[in-house]
């Protein structure tokens, strides 16, 4: 890009509207995009699919520099540039005022089952906290999650008005049992230890040392052989 072609883009003013964006995003090099889209959705800011660039409508106001790392995001062949791309993206503070609001849905019955569990998680959450972090960390909502196949346990953060909540598999309770559920729980705590410090949801070296201090091995992965459920249960019920 020309002195004169940067000095044109860093005193235009922001982009009102869809065209003006593309438009701009082009001059900053973006070339597979045929169209742009604004949204309002709350879960995903920047995304790419089939030509069509959708972009949440807080970007309008995004500085260059953000802008140019929608860009690389798009354009980026990379996984690490990708990610560089997408930190910088993520950086920008959309108003929660500029996204629709969630439309809430009815909660679904608790199967008595179900609730006893969640019941001793929420124990073993509180037991967990007192040991490992002081009891420092805040209570909160835990649940069981039927879609997860691939994923043992998942630490949410608080958006869009929703409380943070920490999931684990149903599969996982399922196929590992009590000790491994209860393992998996305690990693997500250090993610929730994470978010209220203020720090990156990630596995790298904070995540790291954290995981060493509380006893768990620094990365996660489900322990072999599958168990029945009811063994899991049993197990479960055995430790009261």
């Amino acid at each position: 890009m020309t002195a004169a072609a940067q000095l044109e883009l860093a005193v235009e003013p922001a982009p009102r509207d869809a065209d003006e964006l593309l438009a701009r995003l082009r001059r900053l090099g973006l070339r597979d995009a045929e169209r742009l889209v604004l949204t309002a959705n709350r879960s995903s800011m920047v995304s790419f699919h089939d030509g069509v660039l959708r972009v949440h409508r807080g970007y309008l106001a995004a500085p260059r520099d953000v802008h140019a790392a929608i860009v690389r995001l798009v354009q980026a062949r990379r996984r690490a540039e990708r990610s560089a791309a997408r930190r910088i993206v993520l950086s920008w503070h959309v108003p929660p005022e500029l996204s629709r609001p969630r439309r809430a849905r009815p909660a679904a019955p608790l199967d008595p089952r179900d609730a006893r569990v969640i019941a001793r998680l929420q124990a073993e959450h509180a037991e967990l906290n007192a040991r490992h972090f002081g009891g420092a960390l805040a209570r909160v909502e835990i649940r069981l999650s039927a879609p997860m196949r691939s994923r043992l346990g998942h630490y949410s953060p608080a958006q869009g008005g929703a409380p943070p909540h920490i999931a684990i598999g149903r599969r996982h309770l399922r196929r590992h049992g009590w000790e491994a559920v209860r393992e998996t729980l305690l990693h997500e705590m250090v993610h929730q230890w994470q978010d209220e410090n203020g720090l990156p949801l990630d596995h790298r070296a904070r995540f790291k040392a954290k995981a060493r201090e509380v006893g768990l091995p620094p990365t996660a992965a489900a322990p072999a052989g599958p168990r029945s459920l009811r063994a899991a249960l049993q197990s479960f019920l055995r430790r009261g």
